[in-house]
């Protein structure tokens, strides 16, 4: 028999003490913590014990008996349930000072760098309607087709019709495709038994293009009155350039699959980023948040010290996005990508820019760096931009030995850039200060730009 200081089902009165990095309330009975959703530090909560485990338990706000003073009104209770905007109840200035926090506190115990400046997060004038891309799910509740999004844990569909963190002509555009879709009686997917045809609807933005791109996720290739749909879709919607189906048959979470029909216009869409465009396509990589990206890009700017001679590799360069922006002030910028459909986009761009001292490559970066090595490229700066999972063991050993003069890292994980960080330290870097940004107000997502300068 367990012998925990409570029970599942129990109701108990509990004063919150701290949040977690995913944003839940944290108390403790006995020294057992309990994790709550829309709990803040300084509240007394009545809650219902809903789960109890070995090491913690979970519990359910049941009333609130003193609140926060940084407690806001929540824009749609909904949100909490799905999860799109975990901080919603928080007063943004809290928010901001919540991040700067989680820096710090992996920059202590995970890094062992305790006294590297973590500056205060930099946030939004407007920390809503920021968004410039949706993937929202389609299903069939109440014998209708129906858009929203997926409560917590689960793939039972939320119809939602406003989602606040997305810029609000894309919400508008979402629900015109939706009802384009329902008057000709297009079906939803059904996942319990992989049938049904419409899966997702993917809008997105040009921030300040206002162009936008459309693309219908489906199970099959038939899109059936493909001929009247898209006539509707462009009357709807006049700053629509591109249409695209994608076709993904399987039965699985991923969102797109293999096959892309163009159905109207070209497979991308123009956005700017300072004063260059950017081609974005219907899969590329592009920051969601294009107020924020330039703040933070301005913070590569700054750190990377550029002036005029010196090398610079882009390490995950994507569309290019990074290293375009700075190569007006470098000698040559080398990018590195992966995704050889990427490395197009960012020739491309180069090209529509008329950016004629950059050049990318298709490949890894732990791979591409030696070989420029090899060909008497040695690069002064090194800007890395990994995925969540951060940097692979093989490029720090390659960053450790190519021994760049700066490295700025660009991180959307906290906790694998302070692991990462160590082992440069390790290496012979000195990490000089971290300045987080906040690319998504009201959730508990935080990127950060680091730079490094060499020791030794």
């Amino acid at each position: 028999m367990n012998n925990f200081p409570v029970n599942k089902n129990e109701t108990i009165e509990v004063d919150i003490i701290d949040l977690t990095h995913e944003g839940m309330g944290v108390a403790k009975i006995d020294g057992y913590p309990l994790f709550i959703e829309n709990a803040l530090p300084g509240e007394k909560i009545e809650i219902k014990v809903l789960k109890v485990g070995k090491s913690f338990g979970y519990g359910k706000v049941v009333t609130i008996l003193k609140s926060s003073e940084d407690r806001v009104p929540v824009k749609d209770a909904n949100f909490t349930k799905v999860g799109i905007s975990p901080l919603q109840h928080l007063a943004y200035g809290a928010q901001l000072t919540f991040k700067t926090d989680q820096v710090k506190n992996v920059m202590q115990r995970v890094a062992k760098l305790p006294d590297v400046p973590v500056l205060d997060t930099l946030g939004m004038n407007n920390p809503w309607g920021y968004r410039n891309k949706a993937q929202i799910p389609v299903r069939k509740i109440d014998d209708k087709l129906q858009t929203g999004f997926f409560r917590k844990n689960s793939h039972d569909l939320i119809p939602l019709e406003h989602f606040y963190i997305q810029d609000p002509k894309i919400d508008e555009a979402v629900l015109k495709i939706r009802d384009i879709m329902r008057r000709y009686s297009i079906k939803p997917y059904n996942e319990s038994d992989n049938t049904g045809n419409l899966r997702h609807i993917v809008v997105r933005r040009g921030y300040h293009t206002g162009e936008m791109m459309v693309v219908l996720i489906t199970r099959t290739p038939k899109l059936f009155p493909t001929s009247k749909i898209i006539p509707d879709i462009l009357e709807a919607l006049p700053e629509v350039v591109s249409i695209v189906q994608n076709v993904n048959p399987k039965k699985t979470n991923v969102i797109f699959g293999d096959e892309t029909i163009l159905l109207h216009g070209e497979d991308k869409m123009i956005d700017t980023i300072f004063d260059l465009k950017f081609e974005i396509s219907s899969r590329s990589f592009y920051q969601v948040n294009p107020q924020q990206t330039e703040v933070m890009y301005n913070k590569v700017k700054e750190y990377a010290a550029l002036t005029g001679d010196e090398i610079v590799v882009d390490a995950y360069c994507g569309i290019g996005t990074i290293g375009l922006t700075l190569a007006k002030d470098a000698k040559h910028i080398y990018g590195v990508e992966v995704i050889e459909e990427a490395v197009k986009n960012a020739e491309s761009n180069a090209k529509l820019n008329n950016i004629t001292n950059a050049t990318f490559t298709a490949g890894l970066a732990e791979e591409a760096l030696p070989r420029m090595i090899e060909n008497d490229i040695k690069p002064d700066v090194v800007i890395v931009d990994p995925p969540r999972k951060g940097l692979e063991v093989s490029l720090v050993e390659t960053l450790i030995e190519t021994k760049p003069a700066r490295i700025v890292y660009v991180s959307c994980n906290p906790a694998t850039l302070a692991r990462d960080l160590a082992l440069l330290v390790e290496g012979g870097f000195d990490v000089k200060e971290v300045q987080p940004v906040d690319n998504f107000p009201q959730t508990t997502h935080i990127e950060s730009v680091t730079l490094l300068t060499r020791t030794v």
